[in-house]
């Protein structure tokens, strides 16, 4: 099937009553009924079987050789090579009249440059040519004077595609998606076929939220014409910009088969490999890349990543990120993960650093979420109780169920003894079966005094577990029942037994035989605790206390 589509304009004039000339099973009405006229119409309809059908009509007649047909075949050729590269058609040497005004619209369309029309102009072609400029790459983009322009070629021609296909793409790229996807429906509505009309409106379906609808047009699309790369590269971008990175890696490497040099899409791959963690053949995306454009943002921000990520440098990530920091307008993406990267840091400088660049994106209007989520995570690895708090509802708002421990523990941190148990709870209820869960509602349940339930609970796990680290801690919990030293002793022991390194039984251990007075033994247990947790606050008063006896320099 041949792809049809507008990209130009028909004037509108009285139609005669002959027979009208066919475009792929559309009317396309000549105007007076002389040749020259109905090749201008069939051009001026700007649909690709039409203009195929001019230029036939200009060999068959032997008008080529023409001022008239030399000037008709340059702007079939524009037409063609500006809105329709992906179409494969034979078109003739571009031999146009150098004084000719199509001629000096195209000049300047070549250079990027928009010139409006005479205000009295009649001719159709000489309002839709002009907009040919917005698809060069080095072109301004006036859509505010083109607008109007549009809207006489509308008047001019009412039954043409290309005003609201043309108008479709001006409220696109001014933000205005309600009347782009209006205009962009208009257009396919008049060609079914329209196919860079019907690329404009999935853009705009999916820019307005409905992405699913949008990639289900494209695929549809794809399928009608499937050699058609128009298509499956917006098809490709779709997939990229929601994040379907599976499909985006087939759908990204089959438009690199047909281009294997398209910088555009071979960043992209090294995005969506970084992506699926297949950095090995994402640093080869890169090294093809390089030489395009090495000060890339993204390009850099990838480098970074496979630094980060693949070789544990964060060093040598962190170089790059600083280069992609010093620009003045820095995605936020970019900007959190340098923050995460400096906060995960051992380095204190490195951490105030990724403070100081996280407070600035929440120092934002509205900030996303995944920063408010570094920002409670940050404060919950130093144990900042309060500070955690101001985020916890925003959290629990997003994420409730994977973040409910998170809650007890700043609720337990801060001295909220009954919220924190609240929390252990709600957790318990909704994962029975998650031994972190169970121990930390039996932690709560002996912080809150629930001395029977919390007995009840810790001797069923006691009766189920074999050994290990988590026995350990139940042995633990169930000192901090017992009415006699005699009895929490054994249980101390047991959890040591169970896990040497547990530090809150090996401090039990050494209270009980301070409080016994048993300094021996006391000072053995502390011994042991201080090795394995030296910062450890609630040491920290025992290592003055006991300095001598451990032969310990308080001051360092």
């Amino acid at each position: 099937m041949t792809l049809t589509c507008a990209s130009s304009r028909i004037q509108e004039t009285s139609l005669p009553t002959q027979a009208p000339l066919t475009n792929g099973g559309q009317a396309v009405m000549p105007r007076g009924g002389g040749i020259a006229d109905d090749i201008r119409a069939l051009i001026e309809s700007g649909i690709p079987d039409s203009l195929n059908e001019a230029l036939d009509l200009i060999r068959s007649r032997e008008l080529g050789g023409s001022e008239f047909g030399r000037n008709m075949n340059y702007v079939i050729v524009t037409l063609f090579k500006m809105l329709y590269p992906d179409i494969t058609t034979t078109l003739p040497v571009a031999d146009p009249s150098p004084n000719h005004v199509y001629t000096k619209i195209i000049r300047n369309v070549a250079q990027g440059v928009y010139i409006s029309p005479p205000a009295d102009s009649q001719d159709f072609l000489e309002y839709v040519l002009p907009f040919l400029a917005f698809f060069s790459p080095s072109g301004a983009k006036p859509y505010a004077t083109a607008l109007p322009d549009i809207r006489r070629a509308t008047e001019l021609n009412p039954d043409s595609v290309l005003p609201p296909y043309f108008m479709g793409l001006i409220y696109e790229h001014t933000g205005s998606l309600k009347e782009a996807r209006s205009s962009f429906e208009r257009a396919v509505a008049r060609a079914a076929t329209c196919y860079p009309a019907a690329i404009g409106l999935a853009r705009v379906i999916d820019a307005s939220g409905q992405k699913q609808v949008a990639t289900s047009m494209l695929q549809e699309m794809v399928n009608s014409y499937p050699d058609n790369m128009a298509i499956k590269r917006q098809l490709a971008l779709n997939y990229y910009n929601n994040r379907d990175w599976s499909r985006a890696e087939s759908a990204i490497a089959e438009i690199l088969q047909k281009d294997s040099k398209n910088a555009d899409f071979t960043l992209m791959r090294a995005h969506v490999l970084v992506e699926e963690g297949q950095l090995v053949q994402a640093q080869a995306a890169l090294e093809q890349y390089a030489p395009i454009n090495p000060n890339n943002r993204l390009y850099l921000f990838l480098r970074a990543r496979i630094q980060a990520e693949g070789y544990r440098n964060r060093d040598a990530a962190l170089t790059y990120l600083r280069a992609i920091l010093k620009s003045p307008t820095v995605n936020d993406e970019i900007s959190l993960y340098t923050a995460r990267l400096l906060l995960e840091s051992r380095r204190e400088d490195d951490q105030n650093e990724g403070r100081s660049l996280l407070s600035s994106l929440l120092n934002e209007k509205d900030p996303a979420f995944s920063v408010i989520a570094l920002a409670f995570q940050d404060a919950l690895n130093r144990k900042a109780w309060d500070e955690a708090a101001v985020y916890l509802d925003r959290v629990l708002e997003e994420q409730r169920s994977a973040r409910l421990l998170d809650a007890y523990k700043i609720e337990d941190g801060r001295g909220n003894k009954q919220a924190a148990l609240a929390y252990a709870q709600e957790f318990h209820q909704q994962k029975p079966a998650n031994e972190e869960g169970t121990l930390t509602l039996a932690t709560a349940l002996v912080e809150t005094g629930a001395s029977d339930e919390a007995s009840r609970l810790i001797e069923s796990r006691l009766a189920d577990l074999s050994s290990g680290n988590v026995k350990s801690q139940y042995y633990y919990l169930r000192s901090r029942l017992r009415d006699n030293d005699t009895e929490a002793l054994e249980d101390l022991r047991s959890s040591n037994f169970e896990d040497p390194r547990n530090l809150a039984a090996l401090v039990g251990l050494f209270e009980v035989y301070q409080r016994q007075g048993d300094e021996r033994h006391a000072v053995f247990y502390l011994k042991q605790a201080i090795a394995l947790a030296p910062d450890a606050p609630e040491l920290q008063a025992y290592k003055q206390r006991y300095a001598s006896e451990l032969s310990y320099d308080p001051t360092g």
